[in-house]
């Protein structure tokens, strides 16, 4: 049972860091600019997976000793490794869009924006204001399904 506890304190850890690190960590630059073509946009977002590593292991780090969890130092870095390389690839956005083009979720993929047919309009027609697109709920459920793995790792290795 050490291995379960392991894997749920390390996935229920990560995923709260996760969505610290990527909405009150990141800056607005990195944001802003981890998208964009070249080392401009590669340096970026490589800043910005560095900040969220490290707010991944400061949260995991206290709780781990709390409650008294034995992980291996192998086993953080395979999880947290993997974690980040997945996450920058998928923030580097032309590559979460492709892939969601390869997968059939193009549309979804545009919800929310402008470019999409049934895209939010104000009573004049206007694009509306909204919270969310499906590009984001995709790169959101892109890094869930890495922090599951990343925490299996961390909890077996």
């Amino acid at each position: 049972m050490a291995d379960a506890s392991a894997f749920a304190a390390a996935f229920a850890t990560l995923y709260v860091a996760h969505s610290v690190g990527d909405h009150w960590v990141q800056t607005s630059c990195q944001s802003a600019d981890k998208g964009r073509p070249g080392w401009v946009g590669r340096l970026a977002g490589a800043r910005h997976v560095a900040t969220l590593t490290t707010t991944k292991l400061a949260l995991l780090l206290p709780v781990a000793a709390l409650f008294g969890l034995r992980l291996s130092a192998l086993g953080l870095v395979l999880g947290l490794g993997v974690d980040a390389v997945t996450h920058w690839w998928a923030d580097r956005r032309s590559t979460l869009a492709w892939l969601a083009r390869k997968t059939g979720k193009a549309e979804f993929y545009g919800l929310g924006t402008a470019a999409h047919p049934a895209h939010p309009v104000t009573v004049k027609g206007a694009p509306a204001a909204h919270l969310g697109t499906g590009a984001y709920a995709l790169d959101q459920s892109f890094h869930h399904l890495w922090l599951l793995i990343a925490a299996v790792l961390i909890a077996t290795v």
